[in-house]
C-alpha cells in the first residue's frame, strides 16, 4: 500500500481555495504589520489552518507533528472550538512543513500548548468573523446582528440561519480582520476545549492501519540497512563489499565516508536492497573492520572513577554561590552529606528509527517521523550540498519519540543513501542500531552537603555537580541551572560544577535536566528531612516558606504553586494518615519544570527478593487555568510517571570501552503492564495561562519512590537504576 504525503503544499493550498469546492482559511500569526497587510488574494498562501467544504466538514491543519503527545488534536481543538463547529464534523490533516506558513513546527519541551495557545484560538475567531461578515452581507444586516451555533451563521432578530458549507465559497472577498482584534471566547462557553477527545488517530492505531514512518511506500522503493561502528564516529578501515553484494537481493553495498560531527552523517557502511530482511543479510556479510577511535578509551567505570577523583578537589565552576556555605556549614547543628549518581538512558521508542528518502530531479524528498522537520531539512540541505528548498520533509506521525527524534541522524543517514542508490530508499534501523546510536540521556554525579540549625531549619545547601562536557562547556541536558531549586530558598546556598570529556553522543530524554536533578535533589531533602526528625512533606512546606513568588524573571519560582500541589497531592494520599503492611513505604517530591508544578507520591512494596513494586502513585499537577483535552493530559500524565518508574527500577546504558553494552529489551526492562501502577492525577485550576504536560509529571517519580523505598526498607537509594541485592529481607 502506498501512504502519499501528509498535508498539503502550498500550491495545494491556492488550489483549493480558488475552487468553489471550499475555502481555505488562511489566518496570519506574523507580527500586526503582516496581518493588516492580508486580503483574501494572499491570505490562502499564508498560514493557512480551516478548510469548509461545502457540506459543512471543516478540515483542520495541524502545524505540529505527531510524537504520541496528542498534539494532532489539541491544536486543532482550539481552532474547532473558536470556529464553533461541532467537534464530529472536524477532519485533522498533518499540515505541510512549511515556517514561513505555519511559523515553528516542533515537538518538544511541553511547548505546543503555551506557544499555541493564543494563536491558534485566533485562527479558529477570525475563520468565524469571515463566516458571520458573508452572512451579514447576504442578509444586508450589520455582522453585530449575527451569531453562531455549531456550523452556521444565526440572524437571532429574524430567525434566519445559513450553515458554514454554503457561506464559505463567499468569504473569498470577506477580507480576514486582524487576529489581535477578534474577541475570544469566554472558557465557560467552551464546548470543546476541556472536553475529553480521543486522539484523533487513534482509530487508525487500534486497527493496524498504515500511519507511522515504517509503513511508508514509495514507487520502486529499496530497503537499506547502515552500518555505523559501535564506537562513535570511528571509520570503515575494511568492509567486504562483495560478500554483500552476493546476497540475493542486494542492489548496493558502498562505504559511507560521513564526517566527525555526532548529529550528522557519520561514517558507516549502507546495504541496499529489495527487501529489508535482505540488506540486513548483506550487512552480516560485511565483516566490516573499524578504525580505532579515542572515544573507545571512555567507559562508565573510568567516568565514575574520575568523578569521585573530581569531587574530590576544588571544582572548576562556581555556579551559584549565596552567603557562605562553608560557615554556616561548620556552625551547623547536624550535617548531612551524600554522594548520588544516575546512568545514561536510552529512548527506546517502540518505532525504531527510519526514513524514507527520494532523490529526484535535484530535488530531495523525505518522508520523516521526526520531532524536528526544519532541523531534518536544514540539515540535508547542508549535508548534501543542496538549497533548503530543495529539500521537502513530510511530517509522518512517529511511534514515539521523547526526545530522540528532536536529533534526525537517521533522515540525513537515508537522503544520502537514496542519492546513491538512485532509487526511493526506506532506512530502517533494527533495534540494536536504536540502542547503540542512540543520543543518551546524560548521565552524572552529584556530591552534596546539608546543615541544619537546632530546629532542624535547613540553613546551608552544598552541590558538586561532575557532569560531561566538550570544549569545557557542558553537553547538551548536561548542565545544572544556578536557580535550580533550592536555590534561593536556602541563605547559604553554594552549587559547584566540573566536567569530564564526553565523545559518547548525548541528546534530550523526556524533561531534559530536570529527569536527573530531581532525583537528586528531592531524595537529599528527605535526608535532610529525616536526620532532622521531621515529616517529609512538612520539612518541604517550610523549606518553602510563605513567599508568593522567589526570584525574579526567568529564575523566577512560584512558591505558591509549589506549595499548591504538595498539599494536594498529601491529601489524594491521605498522607501521614495510611497504616501500611509491613516493607511498604510512602514517598513523596515535587519539582517544578517546563512550566509545569507536580507533586507526587508513591505507594511501594519492597519484597523479601528486592524486588520493588510500585502500587499506587498520586499525582498532583498545576499547568494552568485549563487543560484542553483531559483525555490527552491524563495519558500524558501517567505515561510520564510510568516513565519515570521504569527508568529507577531497570534502566542504565553501560558505556564500555566507547560502546554501548545494551542492544535490545532484554537488557533494557521497561515497566510492563501487569506491573504498572495505578495513577490518580488531579489537576489545579490556577490563574495562569495553560502549559504542557509531556514532561514535567516524570522527574518527581524517581525520588517519591526512593523515598518510599527508604519508608519501606530504610535502605536509601543513591544510583540509579534501583539495586534489588540492597533491598533483600
Amino acid at each position: 500500500m502506498t501512504i502519499q504525503p501528509v498535508g498539503a503544499s502550498r500550491r495545494d493550498f491556492i488550489r483549493a481555495s480558488a475552487s468553489a469546492a471550499g475555502l481555505v482559511l488562511a489566518c496570519s500569526l506574523a507580527p500586526k504589520a503582516v496581518a493588516d497587510a492580508l486580503s483574501p488574494a494572499t491570505a490562502t498562501g499564508l498560514n493557512a489552518y480551516v478548510k469548509i467544504a461545502p457540506d459543512g466538514v471543516v478540515t483542520i491543519f495541524a502545524k505540529n507533528p505527531e510524537i504520541g503527545q496528542g498534539v494532532r488534536t489539541s491544536l486543532p481543538m482550539l481552532i474547532a472550538e473558536e470556529l464553533d463547529v461541532a467537534w464530529e464534523n472536524v477532519r485533522v490533516e498533518q499540515a505541510a512543513n512549511d515556517p514561513a506558513v505555519f511559523g515553528r513546527q516542533f515537538a518538544g519541551g511541553s511547548t505546543a500548548i503555551p506557544m499555541n495557545w493564543q494563536e491558534m484560538r485566533r485562527v479558529g475567531a477570525v475563520a468565524r468573523a469571515m463566516l458571520i461578515e458573508a452572512a451579514a452581507r447576504t442578509w444586508n444586516c450589520p455582522a453585530g446582528e449575527c451569531s453562531t451555533t455549531p456550523g452556521e451563521v444565526v440572524h437571532a432578530a429574524s430567525g434566519r440561519t445559513l450553515a458554514y458549507g454554503p457561506l464559505a465559497a463567499q468569504c473569498a472577498s470577506t477580507t480576514p480582520p486582524d487576529p489581535a482584534s477578534v474577541p475570544l471566547k469566554d472558557p465557560k462557553d467552551y464546548r470543546i476545549v476541556g472536553k475529553p477527545k480521543a486522539q484523533y488517530d487513534t482509530p487508525k492505531i487500534v486497527t493496524g492501519q498504515p500511519l507511522f514512518g515504517i509503513d511508508i511506500r514509495r514507487p520502486g522503493m529499496l530497503f537499506a540497512t547502515f552500518a555505523k561502528a559501535p564506537v562513535f564516529g570511528a571509520k570503515v578501515a575494511k568492509a567486504d563489499l562483495a560478500a554483500a553484494r552476493a546476497v540475493k537481493g542486494v542492489r548496493a553495498a558502498f562505504v559511507v565516508d560521513g564526517g566527525e560531527e555526532l548529529t550528522g552523517l557519520l561514517p558507516g557502511v549502507a546495504v541496499v536492497a529489495t527487501s529489508w530482511w535482505a540488506a540486513r543479510q548483506g550487512r552480516e556479510a560485511l565483516n566490516i573492520q573499524w578504525a580505532s577511535h579515542p572515544t573507545s578509551a571512555q567507559g562508565s567505570a573510568g567516568f565514575a572513577a574520575r568523578a569521585a577523583e573530581l569531587a574530590g578537589g576544588p571544582p572548576q565552576k562556581t555556579l551559584r554561590n549565596d552567603g557562605d556555605a562553608a560557615s554556616a556549614m561548620q556552625g551547623a547543628a547536624k550535617t548531612v552529606e551524600a554522594a548520588y549518581a544516575y546512568p545514561f538512558l536510552a529512548h527506546a521508542p517502540m518505532e525504531p528509527m527510519n526514513c524514507t528518502a527520494e532523490y529526484k530531479d535535484g530535488r530531495m524528498e523525505v518522508w520523516a517521523p521526526t520531532q524536528a522537520p526544519e532541523g531534518c531539512r536544514q540539515l540535508i540541505a547542508k549535508t548534501l550540498g543542496l538549497a533548503p528548498e530543495q529539500v521537502i520533509v513530510h511530517m509522518i506521525r512517529a511511534g514515539g519519540g521523547f526526545g530522540r527524534r528532536g536529533m534526525v541522524d537517521y533522515a540525513v543517514e537515508a537522503a544520502w543513501i537514496a542519492r546513491e542508490a538512485k532509487a526511493p530508499v526506506m532506512l530502517l534501523w533494527s533495534r540494536e542500531d536504536d540502542f547503540r546510536h542512540d543520543f543518551y540521556r546524560v548521565g552524572g554525579f552529584h556530591y552534596l552537603k546539608g546543615g541544619l540549625d537546632a530546629a532542624g531549619k535547613l540553613v546551608a545547601w552544598q552541590d558538586h555537580h561532575v557532569g560531561y562536557g566538550a570544549g569545557g562547556k557542558p553537553v547538551i541536558a548536561g548542565a545544572i541551572a544556578p536557580a535550580e531549586f533550592p536555590a534561593g530558598f536556602v541563605a547559604n546556598c553554594r552549587l559547584d560544577s566540573s566536567l569530564m570529556d564526553l565523545g559518547v553522543p548525548v541528546g534530550y530524554w523526556r524533561a531534559p535536566g530536570a529527569n536527573a536533578h530531581a532525583f537528586v535533589i528531592q531524595s537529599f531533602i528527605d535526608e535532610l528531612a529525616h536526620a532532622a526528625g521531621q515529616d517529609p512533606v512538612a520539612f518541604r512546606l517550610a523549606l518553602l516558606g510563605d513567599a508568593k513568588i522567589v526570584g525574579e524573571g526567568r529564575e523566577a519560582y512560584n512558591a505558591e504553586r509549589a506549595r499548591g500541589v504538595l498539599k494536594t497531592v498529601a491529601g489524594m494520599s491521605a498522607w501521614g494518615k495510611t497504616s501500611l503492611p509491613p516493607r511498604t513505604g510512602m514517598g513523596v517530591a515535587f519539582h517544578y519544570s517546563h512550566q509545569g508544578y507536580f507533586a507526587e507520591v508513591v505507594r511501594a512494596r519492597v519484597e523479601p527478593s528486592g524486588r520493588v513494586r510500585p502500587e499506587k502513585v498520586w499525582v498532583a499537577a498545576d499547568v494552568g487555568s485549563l487543560i484542553v483535552n483531559p483525555s490527552g493530559a491524563l495519558n500524558q500524565v501517567q505515561g510520564a510517571v510510568i516513565d519515570g518508574l521504569s527508568a529507577a527500577l531497570f534502566q542504565a546504558i553501560t558505556i564500555e570501552g566507547g560502546a554501548v553494552k545494551q542492544a535490545n529489551f532484554n537488557t533494557y526492562p521497561l515497566l510492563r503492564m501487569a506491573d504498572a501502577p495505578q495513577v490518580e492525577v488531579k489537576f489545579l485550576s490556577t490563574d495562569y495561562p495553560p502549559t504542557g504536560l509531556g514532561e514535567p509529571a516524570l522527574p518527581p517519580a524517581a525520588p517519591a519512590l526512593g523515598g518510599a523505598i527508604f519508608a519501606a526498607t530504610g535502605v536509601r537509594i543513591r544510583q540509579l537504576p534501583v539495586d534489588p541485592g540492597l533491598l533483600r529481607a
